[in-house]
């Protein structure tokens, strides 16, 4: 992603009535876990062994908590991708969450030009995005609507001679095998100091139904509900294409682009806080998405 430059609303439906069920729990430790395997392949941008190890481990992933994967390749901007597509339901996706898995070729915003040649490791800007999604998909309840799980390629490598940025988004976007009522990227939300602010660009009121529902799983310390970064992320290319979309971005990261992007500054606990606010706001929100009333006036909050 790149920075771009320096309302609230109210979501739908009531509340779920009480049931024997347990709720689904987000692993913050095995997420941790995923962040950790992703780490050990070294560079992960595509060409790469690292990158191919990847795309074995997602899938591998996906396929232990019963999700059906493909691989969807394309061409875009001169650069061949390898986006990831996976699915329960056989039913057209209501919620898109989507996460890129590339690294950056270059650490060219190290402090140390000794290091900027070097390729970034990528725990926090690529590993933690896709933690999230894989976590979700051993948590996701069996009955929740239809999710589709997007791990996007080639998004990270911009402002380097034959690449851009948000490669793999554009590819997909531009042939969606099923229109999403909703999309929602997640991009550096390892941090160990999470605080993610608004995003400029989504969507307002898919942006303030996420908040709601982070504030109704306890996490309101860690989305702070004021806009501040305008980001050119995996959210656009949705936007773009009139599908609401929204960006959970922590862009307050000392380490990005740098080599110094290692495991050690994510946490399980904010991999926890974003993901816990995810499946908060699948089941708070996705059955009113379902019945086609997010942009209807009767798609109020309680």
């Amino acid at each position: 992603m790149i920075l771009l430059a320096l309302s609230v609303l109210t979501g739908c439906g009531q509340p779920p009535a009480a049931s024997a069920t347990p709720p689904p729990t987000f692993d913050g430790d095995r997420a941790y876990a995923d962040v950790l395997a992703q780490d050990s392949f070294g560079a992960r941008f595509p060409g790469t062994r690292g990158h191919a190890q990847t795309v074995e481990y997602i899938r591998a992933e996906l396929a232990k908590a019963g999700w059906q994967s493909e691989i969807r390749l394309a061409e875009q901007g001169g650069q061949k991708v390898q986006n990831i597509r996976a699915w329960r339901q056989n039913a057209t996706p209501v919620v898109l969450l989507g996460a890129h898995y590339d690294t950056r070729i270059f650490a060219d915003s190290d402090p140390d030009p000794a290091k900027r040649s070097l390729p970034v490791p990528g725990a926090n800007d690529g590993a933690s995005g896709v933690a999230v999604l894989l976590e979700l998909a051993r948590s996701l309840p069996v009955d929740s609507v239809a999710v589709e799980l997007v791990f996007l390629d080639a998004e990270d490598n911009g402002r380097i001679p034959g690449w851009d940025w948000i490669l793999g988004s554009r590819a997909y976007a531009a042939d969606l095998p099923a229109r999403p009522a909703a999309v929602v990227i997640v991009d550096m939300i390892g941090d160990a100091d999470l605080q993610i602010y608004q995003e400029r660009n989504s969507d307002p009121r898919l942006t303030a139904s996420l908040w709601q529902a982070a504030e109704k799983a306890g996490y309101a310390q860690n989305f702070i509900p004021e806009p501040k970064y305008q980001m050119l992320d995996d959210h656009i290319p949705f936007l773009e294409a009139g599908i609401p979309a929204a960006d959970l971005i922590d862009f307050d990261y000392p380490y990005w682009h740098t080599v110094e992007d290692t495991p050690d500054k994510v946490s399980a606990q904010s991999l926890k806080a974003v993901g816990e606010t995810l499946l908060a706001w699948v089941n708070t929100y996705g059955s009113c998405l379902a019945q086609g009333n997010y942009t209807q006036a009767n798609c109020n909050a309680p």
